[in-house]
């Protein structure tokens, strides 16, 4: 359980280690997406689409609805363009077997590219084909991948079936934590002063350990030995008189 509670808190360290520019975009493309997640189990199953959301927000304001929403929610929702949305599902998937640690800007992208399907295929219908098509393409890297068990890289970039699926859960974990990134930085925020931190060790002060560090070997035996290289002098550069 210590383990599974330490594999998430990694990775969610790693949601949130982004640059400041693209957090600034994150947060706001994860309270959209939450909200039309939530919109299709709270609204009394009625099928809210990410235009809807935006809609729900300006009429709070009392701001009329614009010209320019209502005809991009038509071009969308028109028959005619079912086909293209339909790849741009597909698209999504693969959007998000593209994320790692290091790369999660492909999940943002991912999931907007999700709600521009979603005007016009619906969650369900959209949903589906992006999650088909994450899948289908690490199953077709961890086949691939079956051949090269059990050898070494050395000299060629190979593709190893224990990484292709590690790397497909994280990107899968990544993915899908997306609509709850802010939420947890405000939750994170909000905690932030009732939580203890341990305490850090100092390694000036000598005698306190270090995690991490490798001590010095030990060497056993006598202790160190004087070598003789001349005689002393005494006085001003006279040698002792003997008797």
């Amino acid at each position: 359980m210590a383990a599974r509670v330490r594999d998430l808190t990694e990775v969610w360290t790693a949601l949130v280690a982004r640059p400041r520019a693209q957090l600034l975009v994150a947060v706001p493309l994860s309270l959209w997406v939450l909200a039309w997640v939530c919109g299709q189990f709270v609204e009394g199953g009625a099928q809210w689409s990410p235009l809807d959301v935006v809609r729900s927000v300006t009429g709070r304001f009392g701001s009329p609805d614009p010209d320019w929403l209502a005809a991009v929610s038509a071009w969308l929702r028109d028959p005619v363009h079912r086909g293209l949305l339909g790849w741009f599902a597909v698209a999504a998937g693969l959007l998000w077997a593209a994320t790692s640690a290091r790369a999660q800007a492909p999940a943002l992208l991912g999931w907007f590219v999700l709600m521009v399907a979603g005007e016009g295929l619906g969650y369900s219908p959209a949903f589906g084909r992006a999650a088909v098509a994450f899948l289908g393409f690490v199953t077709l890297l961890a086949v691939l991948s079956t051949p090269n068990r059990g050898r070494m890289i050395v000299r060629r970039v190979r593709l190893l079936p224990k990484d292709v699926l590690r790397a497909g859960v994280l990107a899968a974990v990544l993915s899908l934590l997306v609509p709850l990134l802010a939420p947890g930085l405000a939750l994170a925020r909000l905690l932030r002063p009732y939580l203890t931190r341990p305490a850090r060790p100092d390694p000036s002060r000598v005698g306190v350990a270090v995690p991490g560090a490798i001590p010095p070997p030990r060497i056993e035996g006598r202790g160190p030995e004087t070598t003789v290289t001349s005689p002393p002098h005494h006085g001003r550069g006279r040698a002792p008189m003997s008797e």
